[in-house]
């Protein structure tokens, strides 16, 4: 059986910057030495990527925040976490969840028995977001999300997605 990492959205404005909190620079370390237990073939990774006209889109007038614009320093992975991905797999997406990593991810599905862990930045809104497409996609697939790598824009936000992946049979740990 593969087992895959995937690493959600450790950029640094959802670490350090726009929308940073201390439980996210908490879980970088975490992060990191997970990251190293996986043969980076096996690790898949995605980037929130937005435009300059981020305030003119839905999620710009629902979360006003600028972040994450693609080649700002915000958008790049946060420093620590990228020293580790050289040679991972990355996904730009524009919004929460990513279809072309879920393509990716189905398409491995059916060449070989997979084992999925997660981790990542914001468990309330890319993580879970992510999780809940692939467990759609791939219902037999195990699909795990460490906790202690992950941290959502609140501790509140953070265990109630958890508890919604664990309503849906995402294993958390």
């Amino acid at each position: 059986m593969r087992k895959i990492l995937i690493v959600i959205d450790m950029q640094k404005d959802f670490v350090d910057g726009a929308l940073g909190t201390k439980e996210a620079v908490a879980i970088v370390p975490n992060v990191v030495e997970k990251i190293k237990r996986y043969d980076i073939k096996d690790v898949f990774a995605t980037r929130d990527t937005h435009q300059p006209n981020y305030m003119e889109t839905q999620e710009g007038k629902n979360l006003p925040v600028v972040h994450c614009v693609e080649g700002t320093e915000g958008w790049e992975i946060n420093k620590a976490v990228a020293a580790v991905l050289d040679g991972a797999t990355i996904f730009d997406k524009p919004t929460f969840g990513s279809a072309a990593l879920c393509d990716a991810i189905l398409k491995l599905s059916k060449e070989e028995e997979l084992e999925i862990e997660m981790v990542g930045l914001c468990t309330d809104i890319c993580v879970v977001s992510n999780a809940l497409m692939l467990k759609a996609f791939m219902p037999e697939v195990k699909i795990s999300v460490d906790s202690s790598c992950c941290a959502g824009v609140t501790v509140e936000k953070h265990e109630a997605a958890l508890e919604t992946m664990r309503s849906c049979q995402i294993n958390v740990i």
